[in-house]
C-alpha cells in the first residue's frame, strides 16, 4: 500500500538493509554464492524491523537484499519492462489496482506460499493459481490538516462530494494515476463511487475546482501536503492529500515532540481499498530463495511487524495490531471497493481518459 504508507519516517527503521539489484547469472543459474542471497524488489515504501529481518536470515541461511524502485505504479512497470532478466527474486507491492496489469504480462511464477490458509479468502485474487501471495491491505483516502482547518474554521470535507464543493477549491493535490498506486487508486474509487458514465464528470468538476496533480505519494505529502511532519516547507500550502487511513498514526508515532493527538484526519467517505501481493519472479535466479521468503512475509513475526513499519494491516487472521496503531487509523468501515475483472477491463482506457481530461 505500499505502499502506501509514511514512507520517509517508516524508513528509518529498515536498518541494515542494502539496497542493491540481483546479481543474476548471465545462464540463469544460480552459483553457490547467489544461493545464499535472495533479492526482493519493492516500491519506496517497503520497511522491517531489523531485527525481524535477522531472524529470517539466521534461521533460513539467506541473505536478504532489497532493491527500492520508486512508485508502486513505476516499480511494476520496471519489473515488467526487466521480467526477462529481473533484478531479483521476489517483487513486493504490486496491489489489486495493478495485479491484472502484472499477471498478463506473466510477470510471476505460481508458488502456493506456506501458511496461505490461514490468509483470508477475500484477499486471494488470484486463488487457485496462486502467482501471487497477499501481504497486507489498506485504505486510500484524502487525508486532511486539522490545523488548517481549524484556523480557518472550515469543516473537513467527509465525502467525494465535499470536495468539488467552492470551500475546497484549491485545497487537494493527489498523485498521477498512471504513475502511482495511491493515485491510481483515488481515480478508481471515484469510478467505483460514480460509475462507468459518471467518474469523468466528477473529474472535470475537480479539475475545475484546482486540483493539483504530482507524480508519486512522496512528492504529495512530503512536499505539497502542510499536514505531514515533512510538508513544513513554504511551498507545502496544501491541507488535502490523498494518502492513506493509516498516514495519522505515523504522524503520532514518529512525531518529534510525539503529539497527544494525531494532527492529520481522515476524510471516511473517500477511502479505496488496496491489497498488497507478492509474487516469486519469472525468471528469479534463486527461485529457492524466493519462496523461503515469501513464506516469511506471510508468517506471524512479519505479519505483526508491518503495522508500524509499513502502516498497513497484516492478512493473516488472528496477527495481532498495535493499539497505537488502530488507535489513530482504523481501518475504513465501508471503503469503495472494485471486482479485479472490472479493474483488468477498465483501467488502461480510464488511465488513459483521466489523463487526456486531467494533465492536459
Amino acid at each position: 500500500m505500499q505502499n502506501k504508507t509514511i514512507a520517509a519516517v517508516a524508513g528509518a527503521v529498515v536498518l541494515g538493509l542494502v539496497t542493491l539489484s540481483a546479481c543474476g547469472s548471465t545462464d540463469g543459474k544460480e552459483t553457490a554464492a547467489e544461493s545464499k542471497t535472495v533479492t526482493l524488489v519493492s516500491h519506496d515504501s517497503w520497511a522491517v524491523s531489523k531485527s525481524v529481518l535477522a531472524d529470517f536470515e539466521k534461521q533460513s541461511g539467506y541473505r536478504v537484499k532489497v532493491l527500492k524502485d520508486g512508485d508502486a505504479g513505476q516499480a511494476v512497470n520496471k519489473a515488467i519492462l526487466t521480467k526477462d532478466n529481473p533484478q531479483g527474486d521476489v517483487f513486493f507491492g504490486v496491489d489489486n489496482t495493478l495485479l491484472s496489469r502484472a499477471l498478463d504480462n506473466g510477470l510471476f511464477q505460481p508458488y502456493e506460499a506456506k501458511g496461505l490458509g490461514q490468509v483470508g479468502s477475500a484477499y486471494q485474487l488470484d486463488a487457485g493459481k496462486h502467482r501471487v501471495t497477499p501481504i497486507d491491505y489498506g485504505d486510500i483516502c484524502v487525508n486532511y490538516d486539522k490545523k488548517y482547518f481549524a484556523d480557518h474554521k472550515l469543516a473537513p470535507p467527509t465525502s467525494y462530494d465535499d470536495l468539488v464543493k467552492p470551500a475546497y477549491k484549491n485545497l487537494l493535490v493527489t498523485e498521477n494515476a498512471s504513475t502511482s498506486s495511491p493515485g491510481l487508486g483515488f481515480l478508481l474509487g471515484s469510478a467505483a463511487k460514480y460509475g462507468d458514465d459518471g467518474w469523468a464528470d466528477y473529474w472535470k468538476k475537480l479539475k475545475a475546482n484546482g486540483v493539483k496533480v504530482v507524480d508519486g505519494w512522496e512528492q504529495a505529502y512530503n512536499d505539497e501536503f502542510s499536514g505531514s511532519a515533512g510538508g513544513k516547507k513554504a511551498k507545502a500550502d496544501r491541507p488535502l492529500v490523498v494518502s492513506y487511513a493509516s498516514s495519522p498514526p505515523a504522524e503520532v508515532i514518529y512525531g518529534d515532540p510525539k503529539p497527544a493527538t494525531a494532527p492529520t484526519g481522515v476524510a471516511t467517505g473517500t477511502c479505496f481499498r488496496q491489497i498488497e501481493f507478492a509474487g516469486l519472479l519469472s525468471n528469479a535466479a534463486n527461485s529457492k530463495g524466493g519462496k523461503a521468503l515469501i513464506d516469511f512475509l506471510i508468517g506471524r513475526k512479519f505479519q505483526e511487524d508491518m503495522p508500524l513499519n509499513m502502516f498497513v494491516y497484516p492478512v493473516l487472521t488472528g496477527a495481532a495490531v498495535p493499539a497505537e496503531f488502530t488507535a489513530y487509523g482504523p481501518a475504513a468501515k465501508d471503503p469503495e471497493t472494485m471486482d479485479p475483472a472490472k479493474i483488468a477491463d477498465h483501467r488502461d482506457d480510464w488511465v488513459k481518459s483521466w489523463t487526456s481530461l486531467v494533465l492536459k
